[in-house]
């Protein structure tokens, strides 16, 4: 008997309407060879930490534009924590300037993703990085 693959989230919190990146993304990660579960746009941190417990996954996937990061990436890191998913991997990507990313990530988020970077480095990264629950 196989393992599962290792299952990760993409959602796109908040407001933002522009799902284009996540979708790339969500694709790059299912060719890589992971269960991918898109969202959809306009989620709360609530819903996707619902759907997090609700798919099993191992990692959690944001993207965001709005500029909104220091609220929603901290918001959804506790309410997985509060859900008992802290083992889970939560990363992101968007338009995040680089201490705003340092400060994210010296606050417990795995990893942040910048314009630029290529989708086979996060494909990397996933492999890397993100062990099954």
């Amino acid at each position: 008997m196989s393992e599962r693959p290792i299952r990760i989230l993409i959602a796109k919190p908040g407001l933002d309407g522009h799902d284009r990146g996540a979708k790339i993304i969500a694709r790059a990660l299912r060719d890589g060879g992971f269960e991918v579960i898109y969202t959809g746009l306009h989620q709360t941190p609530e819903m996707i930490a619902e759907a997090a417990v609700q798919e099993d996954v191992d990692a959690v996937g944001l993207s965001i534009l709005s500029g909104a990061h220091m609220t929603l990436f901290p918001a959804i890191q506790k309410l997985l924590e509060g859900k008992g998913l802290k083992g889970v991997a939560l990363f992101g990507g968007g338009i995040i300037p680089e201490e705003d990313a340092n400060e994210l990530k010296k606050g417990g988020i795995d990893e942040i993703f910048t314009p630029g970077a290529s989708t086979e480095d996060i494909v990397g990264w996933a492999r890397d990085h993100i062990r099954r629950n």
